[in-house]
């Protein structure tokens, strides 16, 4: 399963910090950001998605995140 988050994050280093902070806390996902996408989009593949834990932690640290359509 893969699903595509619409996020703020601007820069090459927040988008570090969070696939970091991500892979840690889901380690059997492949995720990524596509920063040059005009959604900053970040796209997560893997089984059993938790959208909404993904969701919040993204938020925890301060960015906008919700489901790309």
């Amino acid at each position: 399963m893969v699903e595509v988050f619409k996020t703020n994050v601007q820069k090459k280093t927040q988008s570090k910090m969070l696939l970091s902070i991500l892979s840690e806390t889901f380690p059997s996902f492949k995720i990524n950001f596509d920063l040059s996408d005009c959604d900053k989009v970040l796209r997560v593949e893997g089984d059993n998605m938790e959208v909404l834990r993904i969701m919040m932690l993204v938020k925890k640290y301060g960015f906008n995140c919700e489901v790309l359509d």
